[in-house]
Order: structure tokens, then sequence, then C-alpha cells
């Protein structure tokens, strides 16, 4: 049974939104394509708007987006069926192995919102925030114990990051997202997930108020942290669909108005 979060009126409105947007179902139809064989299952519209759902109600894991989905009849309504959780995680292996469909799919929203919105980019803000791992780093199993032979995520590793009001600063095991947030609208622009020993660059990073903004908007109400999975190749999916959701849902609000 699902806990957490109740459904929004407001969020189911824009998951159906969202899918019915020309970019979207573009990237709909294009994975479409590429089922060939086997039985029929879920089809891309569901499974793509799980994905929504995941990052909208920010919900951390699939076990709990696919048991919001079952218990909410609007959801499934919007999305055209029920996806099962064995079915999302296919998915988002599908979605690891052709990233250039979802790559094209946020080119296509990022151009329109350039339509939408004049002017977006013309300042930018960047900075890296943290990520710590979903799994332990530390190197020995216990204080005075044997030296560990193997890590649950070996693409995580310890990197610095600064004190905020909530924590002191210092080490953390995990990653960091590089952004580029345009400074007017708070939107994201550009981003990249590195291992956390990857430093920034101090000429480069500028700006902190606007984008430590984004990051707090996106870490809280879009679901981008905790993490939840393991593996670079992974985070960098999860940070990918938190955009696609960002960027899809402030489209959908420029063209409403």
């Amino acid at each position: 049974m699902a806990t957490g979060k109740v459904a929004r009126r407001t969020a189911v409105g824009d998951v159906e939104d969202l899918l019915d947007s020309p970019e979207i179902e573009a990237l709909i139809a294009e994975l479409d394509a590429l089922r060939w064989t086997g039985r029929k299952g879920y089809g891309a519209r569901a499974l793509v708007g799980a994905c929504l759902v995941k990052t909208l109600f920010a919900l951390p894991t699939w076990t709990r987006t696919a048991a919001m989905i079952a218990e909410h009849p609007g959801l499934q309504a919007a999305l055209g069926g029920c996806p099962s959780l064995w079915a999302c995680y296919r998915f988002t292996v599908k979605l690891r192995e052709h990233s250039e469909a979802l790559a094209d799919c946020l080119d296509r929203i990022a151009i329109a919102l350039q339509a939408e919105l004049p002017g977006i980019g013309a300042d930018i803000a960047i900075d890296a925030s943290d990520m710590p791992a979903f799994a332990n780093g530390q190197r020995y199993v216990s204080k005075g114990g044997r030296e560990r032979e193997r890590f649950s995520d070996p693409d995580a590793s310890w990197g610095h990051r600064s004190a905020v009001s909530t924590r002191k600063g210092g080490g953390f095991y995990g990653y960091k997202l590089h952004l580029a947030v345009c400074s007017r609208t708070g939107l994201p622009l550009a981003w990249q997930v590195e291992t956390a020993r990857r430093h920034e660059s101090r000429r480069l990073y500028c700006g902190r108020a606007a984008v430590e903004r984004e990051f707090g908007r996106l870490k809280h109400d879009y679901g981008l942290a905790p993490l939840r999975v393991r593996g670079l190749q992974r985070i960098r999916l999860h940070a990918d669909l938190t955009m696609l959701a960002r960027l899809a849902q402030a489209l959908s609000r420029a063209r409403f108005v």
C-alpha cells in the first residue's frame, strides 16, 4: 500500500497535459517504434507517464510510484494503463540503452522554451550540488575492522561539500550535479552528473543564489534527492528524467499563460 504524499489534483492534471504535449508525444512515438517483438505489455505512454508521476510527486522509489498509480484512478486514466513495478524497472533499462531519444526530447523542449520565453539563458548561474550515494563508502567494514573488499556503488567517490544552514561542510560519498540555470526564469539549461571527486572550477562557477534555489526546488519538489539508485549511468538517467518533468511542466505553463 502506498504511503507518503497524497496525489495532488494539479499534479494529476499536469501529467496528462505533459503527455499530450508535442515534444513528449514525439518521444512516446519513438519509443513505441522500438518495440518490435515480444508480448504487447505496457505502452510507452503509460511508462513515460510513470516517470513523470515519480518526479512530479517527488516519490523516491518505483515501488511507491507503482503503488500510487495502482491506487489512483485519475492517474491510470491519464496514463492509459497501470504499469507494474517490474515494467518500470525494465523501462529504465530501455531508456539507458536509447538515451539519444530522451536527449532529443529534452532538446525539443529547450527549443520550445526559447520561443515561449524570450530572453531565457541571457543570464546564467552555474554551480554544483552534492548528491550523497545510496551506499556506504567507508573504507573499513567496522571501526578497527577489516578493509572493505567491494563497494555497493563503485562509481561513487568521496568529495567535499560546502556548509549550509542545516549542516556543516566536509566530506561526503556520492556524486555531484553540475548545473547551469537561467537567472531570470530559474529554469535549468544544462546539467551533468559526475562522481564527487570531480571538483568545480571557481572561475566558471558563479551566481550561486539563483542556482541554489533551483537545487532546492529539484531536490525537494521534484524528487532529485535522496538517491535510491546506484551507478553513474542510472543516476544520470534519474537526473535527466527529473529535468524532463521540470522543463516540460514549465513549458506547459508558459503555453497556458
